[in-house]
């Protein structure tokens, strides 16, 4: 089975060059979508031999990855794996991901934080950003699982078409959750690990998200 690795990416040049080091040899293939960064992140990832899309503007992470999938799927992708730029995941876990897909257990694959693999996840985020977004889509949503915001996941071909990521955002991750238990497709979740380089999260950036999955279940 075909593997492609979506790779959306703003401002990554520091980390770009040795996420696709890592990323490649474990895939069949890997796009990095560039989002109006104003840096060398477009320029790097063609060197590093990956497949290079470019927003003319800053769109936003969920409109990266749908740009990402829509090529994955044009270029006969069997799955779909989604991998940030910024080095947080680890690519050999990619393997662990994409087999509920390849031997039919699944058609939808979420890396979670809490099954188990230590992550060092800032306090704030673990315990007030994280649960409180969980909740949300629990009640908003009708969605249960253990990570509420994971980016590292990985789709069959016929999931990939039944979601269409709409919402251009950082909510976009509770959107594909809510389009995968409304599909009725079948989902696993896998332990991952996740390091952290930057601390910085803001609960601003929390109520963003939000904000964004009520006024998109409101106008459902």
């Amino acid at each position: 089975m075909k593997t492609f690795c979506v790779i959306p990416a703003y401002n990554e040049e520091q980390t770009i060059e040795k996420v696709l080091s890592e990323v490649m040899p474990e895939v069949d293939g890997v796009v990095v979508v560039d989002d109006g960064s104003s840096d060398r992140t477009f320029d790097l990832a063609q060197r590093e031999g990956a497949a290079a899309l470019r927003h003319k503007i800053n769109r936003g992470q969920g409109a990266a990855l749908e740009t990402g999938n829509q090529y994955a799927i044009k270029n006969e992708a069997d799955i779909i794996v989604h991998f940030d730029a910024d080095g947080q995941f680890s690519a050999s876990e990619i393997k662990d991901l994409v087999e509920p897909i390849k031997s039919g257990r699944a058609d939808m694959v979420f890396g979670s934080r809490f099954l188990g693999k230590k992550s060092n996840i800032p306090w704030f985020k673990k315990y007030i950003i994280l649960p409180l977004a969980r909740l949300v889509n629990r009640i908003f949503l009708g969605v249960n699982l253990t990570d509420p915001q994971s980016g590292f996941r990985a789709m069959s071909r016929e999931a990939a078409g039944k979601i269409k990521i709409e919402n251009d955002g950082m909510a976009h991750a509770s959107e594909i959750l809510a389009k995968t238990f409304k599909s009725g497709l079948k989902i696993e979740e896998v332990p991952i690990t996740v390091i952290y380089h930057d601390f910085g999260q803001r609960f601003s950036g929390g109520v963003k998200i939000i904000k964004d999955l009520i006024l998109t279940k409101l106008s459902q």
